[in-house]
């Protein structure tokens, strides 16, 4: 556990440090795109910074590599190498797409063929778990589209949720740690050494969200953009990839006598792999069927825009753009560490992540309170944003009818500025926008 903590603090380092001069390079070079109708930020902001990121995930797979107990994954595996060269690739076409914008179909090709890189270097799924028929064998070509399609979709998924400051990286990370709280289970409760790979890929994960979050926090001073969105992405779904397709559901040594229900819910710990890259698009995917019945209903196309989606919600019910990504957290929190703790049959293993089910509970309905604001205990002050210290935010904003405009993102009008009002799928929902009076359409593509 201490290596894999090691590596951790390591990546979250280099990505944190190297974030700040990413900003500036990202400036230099014009990396900063207008604002759209349906962005958050009301100021320009700089992306790529998912070059960052990936320079965290090489230090921490170079420091792995170093280290007494993890060596041994890169000598008896070569999928750490196919990680690397798949996130390269991938984190290449998302800088080139954060510079210059390039088309969606060539995007997904690049998808496509960073999936298919991992798969020529091992990195597939072999057999598939299904519930009442066992473990069933895939054929080559099988395995190989079965791995480009959770690739293809994880990216996407994360890379769709990428819609508030911070939002995608802090749900990236909460879905990380309850994979590596899974994986670590898997390698050192079972024994089985085949799980290490998957659990150094979670453990590198969470340190390239936590080491860049402190920048992406709202609001935000950089984006990671599509070169660390689909690098993120990826890595998640190559520690699925990992766990399914990589270690034998018979190693596990599971207890599939009884019914058909038992034994599914025995078989649990194999499904899991699969259930977890579904906890990052459970939320986006709701929002989405509910935008689609919710269009149909009015009468409009599906494909309309409009400022219905669960972020604009939050934002016009009064929350904060904070509190928005909070309360989304805490959502994501208890989807992926209770999938985790269904599969817990121990129990010490099931008290730890049910504890953390409830505090995600408890979090999650004090964040829903309208009147309760979080702070940050006092011995935790120097380390968190000023909004978030005892007595500033009373001190910084006027009663509760201004904390009202100030939660919806509504500044005040100053002389010689002319408000623009928000666009109709803009993801600051509510209020007026200064500085900048030119809008490209809602509808114009990313």
């Amino acid at each position: 556990m201490r290596e894999y903590l090691l590596t951790l603090c390591i990546t979250a380092a280099v990505t944190y440090l190297l974030t700040g001069p990413v900003r500036k390079f990202a400036i230099v070079a014009g990396a900063m795109p207008e604002i759209r109708a349906r962005d958050v930020h009301r100021e320009p902001t700089p992306r790529l910074g998912g070059i960052a990121m990936f320079f965290g995930l090489c230090a921490g797979l170079l420091v792995a590599d170093h280290l007494t107990n993890l060596d041994k994954v890169f000598d008896s595996s070569n999928e750490p190498r196919a990680l690397l060269s798949g996130a390269a690739l991938i984190w290449l076409i998302g800088v080139l797409d954060d510079k210059f914008e390039i088309d969606a179909l060539i995007k997904l090709g690049g998808q496509m063929i960073a999936a298919g890189v991992m798969v020529m270097q091992g990195l597939t799924i072999l057999w598939l778990p299904i519930p009442g028929v066992g473990t069933v064998g895939l054929t080559q070509w099988q395995g190989t589209l079965l791995t480009v399609a959770l690739v293809v979709i994880t990216i996407n998924a994360v890379n769709f949720v990428d819609g508030l400051d911070g939002l995608a990286a802090g749900m990236v990370c909460i879905a990380a740690a309850a994979f590596f709280l899974y994986a670590y289970r898997i390698w050192y409760g079972y024994g089985i050494e085949a799980a290490a790979p998957a659990t150094l890929f979670a453990a590198i994960l969470m340190g390239m969200c936590l080491g860049f979050l402190p920048h992406n926090m709202h609001p935000a001073r950089i984006f990671m953009g599509d070169s660390g969105s689909m690098l993120i992405g990826l890595v998640l779904a190559a520690g699925a990839i990992s766990m399914t397709g990589q270690i034998d559901p018979d190693a596990l040594k599971l207890n599939l006598g009884g019914s058909t229900r038992d034994t599914t819910h025995a078989m649990l710990p194999v499904f899991i792999p699969l259930v977890m890259p579904l906890t990052i698009i459970a939320i986006p995917f709701a929002d989405l069927v509910l935008a689609i019945v919710r269009r149909t209903w009015n009468g409009q196309s599906p494909f309309a825009a409009d400022r219905g989606h669960l972020h604009h919600r939050l934002l016009e019910i009064g929350h904060s753009h904070s509190r928005a990504v909070l309360i989304m957290y805490f959502w994501s929190a208890l989807i992926a560490f209770g999938a985790v703790a269904y599969s817990v049959h121990s129990a010490s293993g099931m008290w730890v992540v049910l504890t953390i089910v409830a505090l995600s509970f408890v979090g999650l309905v004090l964040l829903l309170l309208p009147r309760f604001t979080p702070h940050a205990p006092r011995w935790a002050q120097h380390l968190v944003p000023p909004r978030y210290r005892r007595g500033v935010r009373a001190e910084a904003t006027a009663p509760e009818d201004a904390g009202a405009s100030e939660a919806s993102g509504a500044p005040e009008d100053e002389p010689g500025r002319t408000p623009v009002p928000a666009g109709i799928n803009g993801a600051t929902a509510i209020g007026a926008r200064s500085h900048f009076t030119d809008r490209r359409g809602a509808g114009t593509p990313r």
